[in-house]
C-alpha cells in the first residue's frame, strides 16, 4: 500500500477505483478497464481501451495511467486504487523492481502522477474482486475499442501499442 499527500476536506470527493489490464496471448490483443466509484454515491465512471497487441503487464500500467490521467480531472481528497495484478502493485510499492524498459517509463509516469494526487493508497485484491474493471478490459478486446484515447505517458513508449479506433 502507498499513501501520497493527505486528504482534504476543500479537494473533492474521496474514489475507489478498479484497475485491470489483460492481453490474450502474451504479448497479444490487449485492452485495459478502469471503474471508478465515488465513495459518496453517484454514477461510476468508466473507461476502456484496446491497446493492439502488446502485453499483459503493458496492459496492466494502461489501465493504472488512464485512472491516474481521468483522476486529476476529478481533483480527489482521496483516491484508492484496486488491482488484482501483484506485479504492478509491489513495482508501484517499490518492493519489486521493475526491469523490462517500456516498465520503466510507465512506471515513471505513475509515480509522478501519483505524486501529484493526495491519498492515493494502492491495494491489491483478488482476482473475484475486481471483475467491473476485468469486464471492462475484454469490452475493449472484444470491440477493439476504447472510450477515449490511450493514456498520454504511451505516446513515450518505442513501437507502443496503437489505437485502431475509438468506439
Amino acid at each position: 500500500m502507498i499513501l501520497r499527500g493527505s486528504a482534504h476536506k476543500d479537494r473533492g470527493p474521496s474514489f475507489v477505483a478498479h484497475i485491470d489490464g489483460g492481453s490474450r496471448g502474451n504479448p497479444g490483443p490487449a485492452g485495459y478497464g478502469v471503474r471508478i466509484d465515488d465513495v459518496a454515491g453517484g454514477d461510476p465512471i468508466e473507461l476502456y481501451g484496446y491497446l493492439g497487441i502488446t502485453t499483459n503487464n503493458i496492459a496492466e500500467y494502461a489501465a493504472l495511467l488512464a485512472l491516474l490521467e481521468h483522476a486529476r480531472t476529478l481533483h480527489p481528497a482521496a483516491l484508492r486504487i484496486r488491482s488484482d495484478s501483484e506485479l504492478l502493485i509491489r513495482q508501484m510499492e517499490g518492493r519489486y523492481r521493475v526491469k523490462d524498459p517500456s516498465l520503466r517509463i510507465l512506471h515513471t509516469a505513475a509515480r509522478r502522477m501519483i505524486d501529484r494526487i493526495p491519498g492515493v493508497k494502492l491495494e491489491h485484491v483478488p482476482r473475484e474482486r475486481n471483475r467491473e474493471a476485468d469486464a471492462l478490459a475484454n469490452r475493449a478486446m472484444d470491440e477493439e475499442g476504447s472510450s477515449g484515447p490511450l493514456p498520454e505517458a504511451f505516446r513515450l513508449l518505442p513501437g507502443r501499442p496503437t489505437q485502431s479506433r475509438l468506439v
